[in-house]
């Protein structure tokens, strides 16, 4: 997956830098993880799903996100779909979660409904 080049659509997800995502998420990283701003990568179309940051196992600051929250965005884009949940659970998995984009790649987590 390309950082710097990457065409959006419908149903691609990109971690981006901070500059391409909601402007309250892109604040809040860069007061409380300033040193890191320009480093922690943020899950393009996933805005709705941000939770925080968390420390990875390296120690890093990265963005975490809810996989329940990610799963619904996923399940509306595949609305049209027969299984339209079982499409978005199989896109998550391979596309998302399975994706490594380096030290600061962002955590998904399951989350309290």
């Amino acid at each position: 997956m390309s950082i710097s080049k990457f065409k959006r659509t419908p149903y691609t997800l990109a971690i981006m830098k901070l500059s391409k995502h909601n402007q309250k998420i892109v604040d809040f990283i860069e007061v409380s993880y300033s040193d890191y701003s320009d480093k922690i990568l943020l899950a393009d179309g996933f805005d709705d799903a941000f939770i925080g940051v968390g420390d990875n196992a390296q120690g890093n600051p990265v963005a975490v996100y809810s996989i329940e929250k990610c799963l619904d965005i996923l399940a509306e884009q595949f609305k049209d779909e027969e299984d339209a949940m079982g499409d978005a659970i199989d896109y998550f998995e391979f596309n998302v979660r399975g994706s490594y984009v380096g030290e600061f790649t962002p955590m998904f987590i399951n989350t309290l409904s």
